[in-house]
């Protein structure tokens, strides 16, 4: 079995049209759907300074704008994980 690359995945995708996008799997908002919604924002980021292998760094890059943000959602998601229940 042979698997597509990121990029491969990501060049597949932009070929698509709209039209071929199946969105049967998603459920249709109700008329009351932006009455009820909430607004979260995302928590202050603080600037600091990391070391990281440079390999990692240098893999995170090549994935393209965001990639900071992206690492930071690694590190958010291992907190949520580990985090104690009352933190």
């Amino acid at each position: 079995m042979t698997h597509m690359s990121d990029e491969e995945r990501r060049k597949k995708l932009r070929a698509m049209r709209d039209a071929d996008i199946d969105y049967s799997d998603i459920a249709e908002l109700g008329d009351d759907f932006w009455k009820q919604a909430k607004v979260i924002m995302p928590p202050e980021k603080s600037p600091i300074s990391l070391r990281v292998d440079r390999d990692v760094l240098e893999w995170f890059k090549r994935q393209g704008r965001g990639y900071q943000s992206r690492m930071n959602a690694i590190l958010r998601s291992y907190y949520e994980a580990h985090r104690p229940p009352d933190a």
